[in-house]
């Protein structure tokens, strides 16, 4: 366990260091978190927020805050429009939102004129590495796309592939979940999960593998294809890519993995010009730390595209 990760942080400190920009950053758990980045050769950071607390809280926490660049700014919403804005213009590689709400820390991003919109949807992956299942799962869309027509869908699986090619996997697997591996036009996921397959079959979804409608069972189970005589599907208990049909079962799925399992995990809001660092404000001091190793891999592999 954590074998996923400890190979992801051992190819971000390989690679030449990047910053994070963080919006409104006195927060106990991502100054703990920014301060790990930092000497453990993952990431620096520009701290940028209210100057006093963030050394208030530095010092509770054990260690100089001097260590970093900080921009004092108190008000929140004029921190994340100054962090994200250290990001567009290239000063910074990474944004990471702070104590801040995400509504702002999304606004920031969408900005016109110092935000980080590619023109394409915006969509979430959270990253577990999960105790016995050998390979890393991809979660999306489990925090940010509602309900995501077909065309979202497509959207969302190109988002998740760059997160994947930067992780080291050349052609995943993607499985659209549903509650049954076979099309029942009265559950409109289903016929959505085969348009899928079919889109990738006929290449207009390039660079992977999808196989759907595909029960999480059989995304995840080789042994569970097998019981149901499956083995002849392209994904048999090997999913890269979890594709929920919605946001409540993504959130859901998310929730239950964190509060009963054994796992590691990492979050990044995708379809932006650098990663943006979107975790929950009771994510663990671990989960920040993987999130930033994380979004340190995709902003090296946007860089060489």
């Amino acid at each position: 366990m954590g074998k996923h990760f400890e190979k992801l942080i051992a190819q971000v400190t390989e690679c030449p260091s990047k910053k994070i920009s963080v919006a409104s950053a006195a927060d106990s758990n991502v100054l703990a978190a920014v301060k790990e980045a930092k000497e453990r050769n993952i990431a620096d950071a520009i701290l940028v927020g209210d100057k006093e607390k963030i050394i208030e809280i530095s010092k509770e926490l054990g260690f100089d805050a001097d260590m970093f660049e900080i921009v004092d700014i108190k008000d929140p919403i004029e921190a994340a429009h100054e962090a994200v804005k250290l990001v567009s213009s290239g000063k910074a590689d990474m944004y990471m939102k702070g104590l801040l709400s995400t509504k702002d820390f999304l606004k920031s991003i969408l900005d016109k004129e110092v935000g980080l919109r590619t023109g394409r949807p915006l969509s979430h992956v959270a990253l577990f590495e999960l105790k016995g299942i050998e390979q890393l799962l991809f979660l999306t869309d489990v925090a940010f796309m509602p309900y995501p027509t077909l065309e979202d869908k497509v959207h969302i699986i190109e988002n998740t592939l760059e997160v994947a090619n930067a992780c080291g996997i050349s052609k995943p697997k993607v499985a659209p979940l549903a509650a049954v591996e076979v099309v029942n036009p009265k559950m409109p996921e289903t016929v959505e999960a085969a348009e899928l397959a079919k889109m990738a079959d006929e290449g207009k979804i390039k660079d992977c593998i999808i196989d759907g409608p595909m029960s999480l069972d059989m995304a995840i189970s080789r042994e569970a294809c097998e019981h149901k005589g499956a083995l002849d599907r392209k994904i048999v208990g090997d999913a890269d890519i979890l594709l929920f049909p919605d946001i409540h079962a993504g959130n859901i799925a998310y929730k239950f993995l964190v509060h009963t399992t054994e796992f590691l995990n990492g979050c990044i809001l995708t379809g932006t010009k650098a990663p943006a660092i979107l975790t929950s404000r009771s994510d663990s001091i671990e989960t920040k730390l993987n999130s930033i190793a994380l979004a340190s891999v995709v902003a090296e592999h946007l860089q060489n595209k």
